[in-house]
């Protein structure tokens, strides 16, 4: 064990991702940072702990935050690939307490990763890939430098070798990408997280002024890199905002993509707004300033003290900047802040709600780890929702391995699904009420498609719904605890504008029989000619000249007595395209038993 002298003043510009963590334990003793000695480990994977089993559920999306499928996972010695949502699984994969390393690797893009501090529950990442773009080609043999549109560069001796350390001859594509730390989106590209092995060992938080990812591939597409004793002269470039706190000199550090984690190797200099230094070796290379940090650890709850998940946590430093991360489902997120600062922090509801904060304070300054626990009140703008529901296969079996993707304005929620059930948080906005669902099965690689639903505050149960790719509509209920019914053959949806139905104002009718003609359904509502999507409640034969509602009894038992069911009609397509209606509420049957009902109608429109 190596013990040497901490540095306490070091810069810290920009923090660009939060690390998630189940939890957080002060230090015991801590002694003031300008007599503090750190203890060293003689193996740098000490710091990581010990194994841990964990489930691991992400997407990978590229620069225009659309899905890539395809992608191969790899966690360890465990690998899956992304679907048609760039979503993967990857459930029980083997990581550490402290320390997971996640990689992503598809033909046509750099190399990709992601590092975590593995949460309890599930583990939700995001990586954003790279195209393997080549910037410039260049030839074994001959001196020749790689110029980016924005003045990076990298240059080359002519001396190559493949990946099994012999010889390369002939022409090399050079692939190269500055990541620029004003960007927002630099924290979803680069690889790993800001987490790093120093020149003695020791572990280190970064913050970085630009990274460059380079990448060389032979004529057959094979990754290549410099042969020994060979170097490269790097520049990278510095954002005009950065240049007034940038220092002269600055720690090198390249990502090690077996292990997950940065290495210090070298210096570079600044020249005007580039720091240049020299490399042996290719992959991301990093210029950054190491610092030592706190863990903060924050977690939100609403009035009745139920943890909020999936809203974003700032923390702000006048000096250092902003960092950020998001609550998981446990309403937990912790991250490096700085120590000894005064920091702002702020609760957003991923900015649906417009840019005003739902909570700030001001916290700290902290000189040891520290937990902070926030209650977010309700206000008329904005509410806390929590849906739930059952997830089946096809066949009306719990689904085992999948998920289900909540998308709520511009955002999309994740839950993974292992037994059927699923729940899933949020705040939304008092004047956007609707949401879709889409589920996932993973085993029997089926989907439900797209459902839209309206919020039923403060819980949304949205009954069953099933996957099954090949069906192009489906009608889905249950009545109290039984079996879900699945109709999803011989089904016939109809709009009558006004004047045209039977009824006077603008109606719909929908009957269905299911696949094996034991049942039918039959569900008709008279609309509201002003607004036909909205909600509705049962149909009241009494005043049906002018009254608006839903009416399901004539092919199930379901009276008007004690009736509280609520129709949302969510979607009313054009010819071929989509009527969507979910409903939910308790009813008496014909012989006044009580009963609850919950479903959904996601049909085509025939007329």
């Amino acid at each position: 064990m190596k013990r040497i002298k901490n540095y306490p003043n070091l810069i810290l510009i920009l923090l660009l991702s939060l690390l998630v963590m189940t939890s957080c334990q002060e230090d015991d003793g801590v002694i003031p940072n300008d007599q503090q000695q750190e203890d060293i480990p003689d193996t740098f994977s000490e710091y990581f702990g010990n194994q841990i089993s964990r489930d691991v559920i992400g997407n990978v999306i590229d620069i225009n935050k659309l899905p890539i499928s395809g992608v191969t996972i790899t966690i360890g010695n465990q690998t899956a690939t992304t679907d048609n949502n760039g979503v993967f699984i990857i459930n029980n994969a083997t990581l550490n307490e402290r320390f997971g390393y996640i990689k992503a690797e598809k033909t046509g893009y750099i190399h990709a990763s992601r590092s975590v501090v593995p949460a309890e529950g599930t583990n939700k990442v995001t990586i954003m890939m790279l195209e393997a773009t080549i910037t410039g080609t260049v030839n074994s043999g001959a001196s020749s430098t790689v110029t980016g549109n924005d003045g990076s560069s990298v240059s080359f001796d002519g001396n190559f070798i493949k990946e099994d350390g012999t010889s390369y001859d002939g022409s090399v594509d050079v692939i190269m990408h500055h990541l620029d730390p004003t960007d927002e989106d630099m924290a979803l590209q680069m690889p790993g997280m800001l987490y790093a092995q120093n020149e003695d060992g020791a572990e280190r938080m970064l913050q970085t002024l630009g990274m460059l990812a380079i990448e060389l591939r032979g004529t057959a597409g094979e990754d290549l890199n410099l042969a020994e004793g060979s170097t490269s002269e790097i520049m990278v470039p510095v954002d005009a905002s950065l240049i007034p706190n940038a220092p002269a000199t600055i720690p090198l550090w390249y990502f090690d993509e077996a292990r997950g984690y940065w290495v210090e190797e070298g210096v570079a200099t600044l020249q005007g707004n580039m720091y240049v230094g020299t490399v042996s070796h290719f992959s991301f290379w990093n210029c950054d300033i190491p610092a030592e940090a706190i863990v903060l650890c924050v977690t939100t709850t609403d009035d009745n003290n139920e943890p909020l998940g999936n809203l974003q946590v700032s923390i702000t430093s006048a000096t250092f900047g902003t960092t950020y991360g998001y609550t998981n489902e446990n309403g937990e997120v912790c991250g490096y802040v700085p120590s000894n600062e005064v920091l702002e922090l702020n609760v957003y509801s991923y900015n649906i709600c417009g840019t005003d904060p739902l909570y700030g304070q001001t916290v700290g300054p902290f000189t040891e780890d520290s937990f902070v626990q926030i209650t977010i009140n309700s206000t008329p703008d904005t509410i806390t929702e929590t849906v739930t529901g059952t997830f089946n296969t096809c066949n009306g079996d719990p689904v085992s391995d999948g998920y289900v993707q909540l998308t709520y304005g511009n955002q999309t929620f994740i839950d993974a699904v292992s037994d059927g059930t699923f729940e899933i948080s949020l705040i939304r906005c008092d004047e956007d009420n609707t949401f879709t669902i889409n589920g996932s099965d993973y085993t029997n690689i089926q989907t439900t498609g797209e459902i839209s639903y309206t919020f039923t505050t403060p819980e949304t149960n949205v009954g069953t719904i099933s996957a099954c790719n090949a069906i192009a509509e489906f009608i889905e209920y249950t009545i109290d605890d039984n079996e879900s019914v699945l109709i999803f053959d011989n089904i016939n949806a109809n709009f009558y504008a006004e004047g045209q139905g039977q009824w006077g104002g603008p109606s719909i009718d929908i009957f269905a029989s299911n696949n094996d003609q034991e049942n039918c359904f039959y569900m008709f509502g008279v609309l509201d000619a002003m607004n036909l999507l909205g909600s509705y409640d049962n149909y009241e034969f009494t005043n049906e000249e002018d009254g608006t509602g839903f009416f399901i009894g004539e092919c199930i038992n379901v009276s008007g007595n004690n009736n509280s069911i609520i129709y949302n009609l969510t979607a009313l397509g054009n010819v071929g395209e989509y009527i969507d209606v979910n409903f939910s509420g308790s009813y008496e049957d014909y012989d006044g038993n009580p009963h609850t009902i919950t479903g959904v109608v996601h049909v085509l429109r025939d007329n």
